[in-house]
């Protein structure tokens, strides 16, 4: 089992910047493809980016290509997404999500077994 637990968010402004964290525990995250999904209210899920386990490959919705840089420290079992030039559409609630058994990507929300609980973030305008 992988625990996820999320951080960092928070409010701000429109143009502002925030840092979420993503720390697990119970087992190594050098073998899981990491991503961050995000959902607004009266909105379904979506991914917005994933990075493979071992980092060499990254996917970014186009929404936030630009904007936001995926990286994580297998070292100390944390990803973190750099979230720059934040517009008042970014606002969800983020959850961090893993997923075990391939060496890239992977963009399908149903193969995420594991996800945190999940941290708002609101951007005003």
């Amino acid at each position: 089992q992988v625990q996820l637990v999320e951080s960092g968010g928070g409010l701000v402004q429109a143009g502002g910047s925030l840092r979420l964290s993503c720390a697990a525990s119970g087992r190594t995250l050098s073998r899981y493809t990491m991503a961050w999904f995000r959902q607004a209210p009266g909105k379904e899920r979506e991914l917005v980016t994933a990075i493979s386990w071992s980092g060499s490959m990254t996917y970014y919705v186009d929404s936030v290509k630009g904007r936001f840089t995926l990286s994580r420290d297998n070292a100390k079992n944390t990803v973190y997404l750099q979230m720059n030039s934040l517009k008042p559409e970014d606002t969800a609630v983020y959850y961090c999500a893993a997923a075990s058994g391939s060496s890239g990507v992977v963009l399908t929300t149903a193969l995420y077994p594991y996800w945190g609980q999940g941290t708002q973030v609101t951007v005003s305008s």
